[in-house]
């Protein structure tokens, strides 16, 4: 391109600026020296829309890049609430597959333990409201009594299907319970899988002990599974009391470590449930 084409390029440019900035200033002159408010309308009507128009053209891109800003952010915030999403979902996920593999180990120990799940007695569902540890007596007591039904001799069991203890006394809502390693618990157990009995006794420790009687030449090992034997007719029959940990030491559900356990509605007398 030649000199002379960039220079009458220049030319005409300059010229047209000259010529936009020479108008608005004609209008102005024009108003203030020699006020016309019908003039000063057209032009307002001609001049504004054209300055409005321009502008529109210049703001142009700093609107486009504020609305891209605006949506950057937003994708921002939607990915951090996804991923937000994304870590709740997984911990359900989680706490529902640990609840699905509890059942499914539930059902297993039941095969295991050949248990029966007797549906035909009544069942009241208590909270453990404190307990009263002294000298080789563990004790503790629930919310429900009398009023519920809760009457001494019952059986209470964990939600696990675990035996806690015996109710040894109640008043009208609340009810005193004698845990499995209270100095005072002597109940009969026997071998699951097998017709082997024997006494589990508390000490006051965290773990009873358990000897056998029918079978003198039989002894203890780690992994045996005790339920509770209903030779006596105390105690109904085929509640899991816990699993052995060597010869006589019972790994049992100690009072502390439950907030909430089942009533077993059973008299004792006959050994037939209420």
């Amino acid at each position: 391109m030649s000199s002379k084409k960039v220079s009458s390029r220049l030319r005409t440019i300059i010229k047209a600026i000259g010529f936009g900035c020479l108008v608005p200033a004609i209008a102005i002159y024009i108003i203030v020296a020699r006020p016309n408010f019908q003039f000063a309308n057209g032009v307002a009507h001609t001049i504004f829309p054209v300055f409005h128009a321009i502008g529109d053209a210049i703001s142009w891109p700093f609107r486009a890049g504020g609305k891209i800003v605006k949506r950057i952010h937003r994708v921002s915030v939607l990915e951090e609430e996804n991923e937000e999403l994304r870590a709740k979902l997984a911990v359900a996920l989680a706490k529902n597959t640990d609840c699905d593999v509890a059942i499914l180990e539930n059902k297993k120990l039941i095969r295991e333990l050949g248990v029966a799940r007797n549906t035909d007695y009544e069942t009241v569902i208590a909270d453990v409201m404190y307990d009263n540890s002294a000298a080789h007596h563990e004790t503790f007591m629930i919310n429900r009594g009398a009023a519920d039904g809760v009457e001494p001799g019952m059986v209470v069991i964990s939600f696990d299907n675990k035996m806690v203890g015996t109710i040894i006394d109640s008043g009208m809502h609340f009810a005193r319970v004698r845990s499995l390693i209270d100095s005072s618990t002597n109940i009969a157990v026997r071998i699951a899988g097998s017709e082997v009995h024997g006494f589990l006794r508390g000490d006051g420790s965290s773990v009873p002990t358990v000897g056998f009687f029918s079978d003198h030449g039989f002894k203890g090992a780690k992994g045996i599974k005790l339920l509770t034997s209903n030779i006596s007719g105390v105690l109904p029959p085929e509640i899991y009391v816990g699993e052995m940990k060597n010869e006589s030491e019972v790994d049992v559900a100690l009072p502390w470590n439950v907030s909430r356990v089942i009533v077993l509605k059973f008299t004792g007398e006959n050994g037939d449930y209420q």
